[in-house]
């Protein structure tokens, strides 16, 4: 997943790039739906586009909760639960 942020004065927070093909076989190795695993993916880089990023365990944490969140809204399980 790649995000690419838009320009300061664009109506849009950017681009969100997703390799297919990757997400298939990170799906099947990790145990989850695709659907599930887009869903994840999708959230993780629109909160990068609103500026949240995880260079630090402090700013993990706040990430994953929001993600948690999103996806719980969604009906997807926790993608951190071991």
């Amino acid at each position: 997943m790649l995000s690419f942020p838009g320009a300061e004065c664009a109506s849009q927070l950017g681009d969100i790039a997703l390799a297919l093909g990757v997400c298939v076989r990170e799906a099947a190795e990790q145990g989850k739906t695709l659907a599930a695993h887009l869903q994840h993916l999708t959230a993780h880089g629109v909160l990068h586009l609103l500026g949240y990023d995880h260079e630090t365990d402090a700013d993990a944490e706040v990430m994953e909760a929001k993600e948690r969140r999103i996806l719980a809204s969604l009906g997807v399980a926790d993608p951190y639960a071991s």
